[in-house]
């Protein structure tokens, strides 16, 4: 039981700093706005971690991403609330994709490729989704002290909708694709949960 806690926290320490390099390949990573925002492959690491240990290791992986980023100093923070919510909250709740493991390992174990997949859209998409409102809802605590004379939930919405809708529709293909070409990566170590 202790060696399968020790290699859950070593793979979630592993993929969270995985998360954080390919934010910061250039190649990687194509920054939309100057106060934060970019679309990267970075979310990727999470998902995996999601769909290997579930919920509790795709939420710690999430936080430990947001935090690396604010230690690391490549976090964008002006406002106290703003920085939490885009930061910490807003990488955390893409662990939420691993509320859909059990459905991707069953639909792997039986064979149903095509419904394998689609549990893993569904669990990127939501991850995706839950991270854009937490976006959303940080930008409107940020713009609302710069933008004057403008709808600032139109704004905020418009604003973090040009980068997380490419990121997320990126980031699908590419772990519906990655998890189809390897589905050994969602089968968890020593077959247990964590």
């Amino acid at each position: 039981m202790q060696s399968k806690r020790t290699l859950f926290l070593i793979e979630v320490a592993i993929f969270s700093a995985l998360a954080l390099i390919l934010d910061l390949i250039p190649f990687l990573s194509f920054k939309v706005w100057a106060q934060g925002g970019s679309i990267s492959f970075a979310m990727i690491p999470i998902f995996i971690i999601s769909y290997r240990w579930g919920l509790k290791g795709g939420l710690l992986s999430g936080l430990l991403f947001g935090v690396l980023q604010v230690i690391s100093g490549t976090a964008w923070i002006a406002h106290p609330v703003q920085g939490l919510l885009d930061y910490p909250v807003a990488f955390t709740v893409l662990g939420f994709a691993g509320l859909f493991k059990t459905q991707a390992a069953h639909a792997l174990k039986v064979g149903a490729r095509s419904t394998f997949v689609k549990w893993v859209i569904i669990g990127v998409t939501l991850g995706s989704t839950l991270r854009f409102f937490s976006h959303y809802l940080a930008g409107v605590v940020f713009f609302d002290s710069l933008i004057d004379g403008m709808n600032i939930w139109l704004y905020s919405f418009v604003y973090n909708a040009s980068y997380i809708i490419p990121s997320a529709i990126i980031n699908i293909i590419a772990v519906a694709f990655l998890f189809s070409k390897r589905p050994a990566l969602v089968k968890q170590p020593l077959n247990h949960a964590a």
